[in-house]
């Protein structure tokens, strides 16, 4: 028997192809399943602990206050602004207390009022992000309560039953608060892997070193943590020492968000690489200093070929994908002093330091067959990308950035021309010199391709 599909409004104003172009049914399957994995946890946590869980006036009134200051905090955060993609905040300052002071099922919860704050006073973003964050929160918390209240109570039975006062003279003792600590830094050890995980099955590169061993976010985390548990110290003495905790909050965050900011300013959002201006500022500097050492510099201008086809066919979001999986290649093959930026569109750009022709072009080459070898997936379909290098050297196609930005063009012109998926040089002064004049040195390239698949020399 032949069923209609219905196509017409339903009920609230959807349809069904309506639904199904929400973004996030254009996720990968491996990461829209860990996502609803990560959504239903929670949900069924809640089910099962909410029952046997006690309402307790106080602990619903200390369960306030946390969402109150929270609530402060975001609002802070939305006068100051915050940076696109990734954010450090100290919204962790009023997950940790929630987790050590209340039975679990309190961290099932605070994050739902918190992120429908950040979602509509601070940015809108994609629905499916802010449930999954929100999600990761709550598991990462509940869990880390549950092992915190067991150990007190002396086992899993109790944890949920256990009447706060319990807790608060516990984080007064050293065993006490060396287990509170334990349990936060466990915490965040669990959320950032959730996320990293998320983070891994979207992308087209591992990002585990980034996300979960960046200096920078480890060292946010510990100060989160620090102040988290004082918090929870000092809730646990008195509710009304909150509002001693909230203005040192607030500056540390205003802190944290003014830096990130600054940094947002001069960084591309969807790759995070250097912005155009902030690497022609960063290039500029470092050829100045490769000119007064005397030493040579190479500019690579990387273009991946038939982008607008890739984003015509899988979507704009896949080419967000594909943004990211090169400007991630970028970052590992090259040199940690290596200048890497996006010029905007699907074009890459990076100055090498010391690096003479030979260098330069064996840094192209590695690049070009390193990107030659990912595979993104599209749905189903398994997508291969493909990129054209332009190289150009101080001292032998330019003298200052915007000569070797001009000979870099004109030899990824000449990559492009030639089929693309190669790496060309421009033609220089070698290439036009008189019959009869001086052969160059041996072993300096003049003109022309290289690589297996490198353009022929020609003039």
């Amino acid at each position: 028997m032949a069923v209609a599909e219905r196509t017409g409004p339903g009920p609230w104003g959807l349809s069904v192809a309506g639904v199904r172009e929400w973004p996030v049914f254009a996720l990968p399957r491996p990461l829209g399943c860990f996502m609803a994995l990560v959504l239903t946890a929670p949900i069924a946590l809640g089910a099962v602990s909410l029952p046997f869980t006690p309402l307790r006036p106080y602990e619903f009134a200390v369960f306030a206050a946390l969402v109150a200051c929270a609530a402060v905090s975001v609002e802070a955060m939305r006068r100051l602004g915050t940076p696109a993609g990734l954010t450090r905040d100290l919204l962790g300052a009023w997950w940790f207390p929630t987790l050590l002071l209340l039975p679990p099922v309190y961290s099932l919860f605070i994050p739902i009022p918190i992120y429908l704050l950040l979602q509509y006073r601070i940015r809108r973003t994609v629905v499916h992000r802010r449930v999954f964050n929100a999600a990761s929160v709550a598991l990462s918390g509940f869990a880390c309560s549950q092992l915190y209240h067991a150990v007190l109570a002396g086992g899993l039975s109790g944890a949920a039953g256990m009447p706060s006062a319990v807790a608060e003279r516990a984080l007064v003792t050293a065993p006490g608060a060396f287990l509170a600590l334990l349990c936060c830094a466990l915490f965040t050890v669990v959320n950032t892997g959730v996320v990293a995980i998320a983070v891994r099955l979207s992308a087209s590169e591992p990002t585990w070193k980034r996300i979960m061993l960046d200096r920078e976010a480890v060292t946010v985390d510990m100060a989160e943590l620090c102040v988290g548990l004082c918090i929870a110290i000092l809730t646990g003495v008195s509710v009304a020492l909150l509002l001693i905790t909230l203005p040192p909050v607030l500056l540390l965050q205003r802190s944290l968000l003014f830096q990130q900011l600054q940094t947002a300013a001069r960084t591309d959002p969807k790759t995070g690489l250097l912005n155009a201006a902030a690497w022609e500022s960063a290039a500029g500097a470092e050829l100045a200093r490769a000119r007064q050492g005397r030493g040579p510099a190479a500019v690579l201008i990387i273009d991946i070929d038939h982008f607008k086809g890739v984003n015509d066919t899988h979507g704009h979001l896949f080419g967000d994908h594909v943004l990211l999986g090169v400007a991630t290649t970028l970052t590992h093959q090259l040199r940690q002093s290596d200048v890497i930026g996006r010029f905007g569109g699907e074009e890459f750009v990076a100055l090498l330091p010391g690096a003479d022709m030979a260098e330069a072009c064996r840094a192209a080459e590695r690049l070009r067959m390193r990107v030659g070898r990912m595979v993104l997936r599209a749905g189903d379909t398994a997508v291969t990308i493909t990129v054209s290098i332009g190289v150009a050297v101080s001292g032998v196609h330019g003298d200052d950035l915007v000569d070797l930005l001009a000979a870099a063009d004109l030899a990824l012109y000449r990559a492009k021309g030639a089929g693309r998926n190669r790496v060309c040089l421009p033609v220089t002064r070698a290439a036009l010199r008189p019959r009869g004049a001086e052969p160059e040195p041996p072993g300096r390239l003049a003109d022309g391709g290289i690589g297996e698949r490198a353009a022929p020399a020609h003039d």
